[in-house]
């Protein structure tokens, strides 16, 4: 459904989108604070490009790195490629981990025209087994607002979100069956998926 689209889109394009998919336990403690002050400062810079009235482009640069600021993108990406990811190249996971966070900045930064006047609340703080989810509010006009958790990690040594789940339904899912499908197409080939990433959206 457009309703369903949109949601996904909105979120998906302010930091990129992701699910955690078989991802190895962090092993430091995290807290809720330092969670929720990445989200903070996270939220702040999304909606000032929501509402900045300057170009896409200029908005999918500034996705893009938003995305690589507060996001985990290698973590995402491999999670996103699967398998894939433990065979290739060193090389092959860098050039695809770049053309996937551009991917991701275009295919919903594109939507954003929708969601000017649109702003995302945070609501509180949770602790959720090895990480911390923060939950949000997303309001756009004249719709009704709806939650988006953020599933915080500090696994990579630094404090990045690795999750996002909105009303549920896990965005880096979605966007793993959609990268594992390009993979299919290109018979496994990286390069052929790489490709097909620069082309989308």
């Amino acid at each position: 459904m457009r309703s369903d689209l949109t949601r996904r889109g909105f979120l998906a394009a302010a930091l990129g989108a992701g699910a955690l998919v078989a991802l190895p336990a962090p092993a430091t403690a995290l807290t809720q604070g330092e969670a929720r002050a990445l989200i903070d400062r996270a939220i702040a810079e999304i909606n000032e490009v929501i509402n900045s009235g300057r170009s896409r482009e200029w908005m999918f640069a500034r996705f893009e790195e938003i995305f690589r600021e507060y996001a985990d993108v290698p973590r995402i990406a491999a999670a996103a490629l699967g398998p894939a990811a433990r065979t290739a190249s060193p090389a092959e996971l860098r050039a695809y981990t770049d053309a996937f966070a551009r991917y991701m900045a275009r295919k919903y930064g594109a939507r954003f025209r929708e969601f000017v006047g649109g702003r995302v609340e945070v609501r509180g703080v949770r602790s959720a087994g090895r990480y911390v989810e923060v939950v949000t509010t997303t309001v756009l006009p004249g719709r009704e607002p709806f939650e988006v958790v953020f599933i915080v990690s500090d696994r990579g040594g630094s404090t990045k979100f690795i999750d996002m789940v909105i009303e549920g339904v896990s965005l880096l899912k979605s966007e793993a069956v959609e990268i594992r499908a390009m993979l299919d197409r290109n018979r496994g080939s990286i390069a052929g998926l790489i490709g097909d990433l620069e082309k989308a959206a």
